[in-house]
């Protein structure tokens, strides 16, 4: 099979990091494009709320106008950005009530692949998962930025989803973790919040050792919905505006 008619590489240039080489020769050009603007939304180079302007991307990235508008259709689809007849594109910024719900769909779908890893996975899995684990706790001792620690809590969810051999919630998580990057950012800069999360990972693969998955299911929801609290509780956050009227 012949590989797709593809546009011209982009620009190494970018606009929050966008830009640079991609592999244009496996996937079609908006799928590319679509990876770039994704990656700069879930690293905060591109913030909720924050306009997307098709000219500025376009000459960022270096590719057409209509790549780039398939590529943010795809990314409303995914709930990533959002268009207003008169204002354009720009990146969603969830509701209290949005991320709310957001958090308990992620406690759910977590929580099942914690069950299915714990009754599925190797022990050279689970091995690895603690090894994520600590690897977390090392990150939190050196006082890492919280960007990172999003990024080393990614890495057990890498060894979680692939232990569990669950494509699909892999995929549906990481959408819902994509949409509240933000709110994972911000409560890992409160104080003592990244030492609870490290106890309550360890929690869950306490659970996984011992093949408990009753446990272990029960221990990911409960992470999970401590750090919705912690998002939900800050005044740090900033959520969009609601539609629900105030009584």
């Amino acid at each position: 099979m012949s590989e797709p008619t593809i546009e011209s590489p982009p620009s190494s240039v970018g606009l929050g990091g966008l830009g640079g080489p991609r592999r244009y020769a496996v996937a079609p050009v908006r799928e590319s494009v679509a990876d770039q603007i994704r990656s700069a939304i879930t690293k905060l180079e591109l913030k909720p709320g924050q306009r997307l302007i098709e000219r500025e991307l376009v000459e960022a990235i270096g590719v057409s106008r209509p790549t780039i508008r398939e590529a943010l259709q795809q990314l409303a689809a995914e709930g990533l950005v959002t268009t207003e007849r008169g204002r354009g594109w720009s990146v969603d910024m969830p509701t209290r009530e949005e991320t709310a719900d957001l958090y308990e769909i992620r406690a759910r779908l977590e929580g099942m692949a914690c069950r299915r890893f714990t009754e599925r996975a190797t022990e050279a899995q689970v091995g690895q998962l603690r090894e994520a684990v600590d690897g977390l706790a090392a990150l939190v001792a050196d006082g890492a930025a919280s960007l990172e620690l999003v990024s080393g809590k990614d890495a057990f969810y890498e060894v979680l989803f692939v232990g569990a051999g669950g494509d699909e919630i892999k995929r549906i998580v990481t959408g819902l973790q994509a949409r509240i990057t933000v709110f994972r950012s911000t409560t890992l800069r409160q104080r003592g919040r990244p030492a609870r999360m490290v106890e309550e990972m360890r929690a869950i693969v306490t659970a996984v050792e011992k093949r408990d998955p009753d446990t272990a299911e029960r221990a990911c929801v409960r992470h999970v919905r401590e750090a919705a609290r912690a998002a939900l509780g800050s005044s740090a956050v900033v959520f969009g505006p609601s539609d629900t009227p105030v009584a």
